[in-house]
């Protein structure tokens, strides 16, 4: 009797035990699609369709901002002077980074926040030459401009869009107002990223 007993309590754990995983392995498997950074069959983690969605947010931000123009050509006007602020400065300044910046900071990104072009590109920010040519260079990157001259990078904007060997860019302070340009990729000294 006891032999049975022992028997029965045997293939009850069992029984208790497979149902369980069963039943946990669908909990799972329900938390798993529902947690961040899960992949559910062939779609992406959701911390990367966040940083896709904030790189285009960053970008229509900036976009929004061509024509923006300075009042006398001196580094100054309404919105130059607000982003100019932004980065705890006031007119009169060059206002590239600061306008990087805050484009940045529309959508509550805290860095960069620095007027100074070559602030902007931290090595540990930096993407190597060698990621730069595999083509890892994505809208809201920025990409900054190396002048001989001064011995360091003093303009820098963002990657609106990447076009084979170009950039199509959205940049502030050249011809004192905020524009698109294209430009190739050869001319450009540095890209950082601040989203990853």
């Amino acid at each position: 009797m006891a032999t049975m007993h022992y028997l029965l309590l045997g293939i009850f754990s069992v029984a208790v035990l497979l149902l369980g995983g069963i039943d946990h392995r669908a909990v799972e498997r329900e938390i798993a699609e529902d947690e961040p950074g899960s992949m559910a069959m062939g779609a992406r983690p959701w911390h990367q369709d966040r940083r896709i969605a904030l790189r285009k947010h960053i970008v229509q931000i900036a976009a929004q901002e061509i024509g923006v123009r300075e009042a006398t050509g001196h580094n100054d006007g309404t919105r130059v002077e607000e982003y100019l602020a932004y980065t705890e400065l006031g007119k009169g300044y060059a206002w590239c980074a600061a306008f990087v910046s805050w484009c940045y900071g529309q959508v509550g990104q805290p860095a960069p926040r620095n007027a100074w072009s070559p602030a902007l590109f931290p090595v540990a920010r930096r993407y190597t030459s060698r990621q730069a040519q595999q083509g890892r260079i994505r809208p809201a990157d920025l990409f900054g401009i190396y002048n001989a001259r001064l011995g360091r990078i003093d303009h820098v904007g963002i990657v609106r869009e990447k076009q084979g060997h170009w950039i199509l860019t959205v940049e502030g302070n050249v011809g004192n107002r905020v524009l698109s340009k294209r430009r190739s990729v050869v001319t450009i000294h540095a890209f950082s990223n601040w989203l990853d």
